[in-house]
């Protein structure tokens, strides 16, 4: 579990990106994003999975995981969607299949809508895509941001160890829970925590949320059952949005899917 390393650098208009591929450069490619608080590293079973298949493209957004953490950086949605934008053209992808979890999800229909990404497909995990959102937690945090960046760092490690084992159903492995919040400690890691989260606007989700109608390439929504950070009941409203689409519903997951039910979650982007 400690292998999982992006050896390559993209300078994009928010920051340096980390970002690897896997697999073929000859196969059909995908290209897979997180969600918040996370980092590429939940994709890296279903990402060495498919890369026999297919030539998988990960990355970790600015202010994420192994990228660039840094006191004004620009984080927030939009700036996250005009990057994926940047990268497909450095990646030179023209139509993609895509996979995208949480924040990730809005990222890629913002890149889609409003700046003319191409995709072959659209996979939605669990994604933050409809009004309202955020946890209790996350508005807290949002509103006042500046009081939580002072915590002590003990208290903040338990914090962020908390909020991170609450997206899991059956609970996450130890080791798997260290490595989801270490990029969330010292310095820049817990400052870079409570902006992305000051960041995170709703407002960003309803520019697009009613213009999912126009999305007519092949789209397939998997959300966990027992997702308690965004209730099932919201894949249910956004396959209705979205002509075509389907819902599969994981049994035994919780908002992270890719920790939970890995094997399920390559079954159903399999088909």
């Amino acid at each position: 579990m400690s292998d999982w390393q992006l050896t390559r650098t993209f300078r994009s208009s928010s920051g340096e990106v980390r970002w690897d591929s896997l697999g073929d450069p000859g196969r059909a490619p995908v290209v897979l994003l997180h969600g918040t608080p996370f980092s590429s590293y939940v994709w890296r079973a279903v990402a060495r999975a498919l890369s026999r298949r297919h030539h998988v493209f990960v990355w970790d957004m600015p202010g994420y995981g192994a990228s660039e953490k840094s006191a004004g950086q620009d984080v927030s949605l939009a700036a996250q969607s005009r990057v994926f934008t940047e990268l497909l053209a450095h990646w030179e992808l023209a139509e993609p299949r895509v996979v995208a979890h949480d924040f990730g999800g809005a990222v890629s229909l913002r890149a889609h809508l409003l700046h003319g990404a191409r995709y072959h497909s659209l996979t939605l995990v669990d994604p933050v895509a409809l009004a309202p959102w955020g946890t209790p937690f996350f508005r807290l945090v949002g509103k006042n941001s500046a009081v939580f960046d002072a915590l002590p760092p003990a208290l903040h490690r338990a914090l962020v160890r908390e909020y991170v084992s609450s997206a899991s159903s059956p609970g996450l492995h130890p080791a798997v829970h260290d490595r989801l919040v270490e990029p969330w400690l010292g310095d820049p890691g817990q400052a870079a925590f409570y902006r992305q989260i000051a960041q995170a606007d709703q407002h960003y989700t309803d520019e697009v949320q009613d213009r999912y109608g126009e999305i007519t390439i092949p789209t397939l929504v998997c959300w966990g059952e027992d997702d308690t950070w965004i209730p099932v009941d919201k894949g249910h409203e956004l396959v209705a949005r979205i002509p075509g689409a389907r819902l599969d519903v994981i049994p035994g997951a919780g908002h992270l899917v890719q920790e939970d039910a890995p094997a399920a979650l390559l079954a159903a982007l399999l088909d």
